[in-house]
């Protein structure tokens, strides 16, 4: 069975949620942050993972 567990991102700037994303939480411990495009900020914000 996979280990891969939805997490949220939300932009590190207005911290709305704006994308969900796998994870596999066993091979990945560290929080995920990518730069994805906010649509309330209107431009590419660093997204964070946060809790559920």
């Amino acid at each position: 069975m996979s280990q891969d567990q939805l997490i949220k991102l939300a932009c590190s700037s207005c911290k709305r949620i704006n994308y969900w994303s796998r994870k596999n939480r066993k091979l990945v411990t560290k929080k995920i942050e990518l730069k994805k495009y906010c649509r309330w900020c209107k431009k590419s914000t660093p997204h964070k993972e946060v809790k559920k």
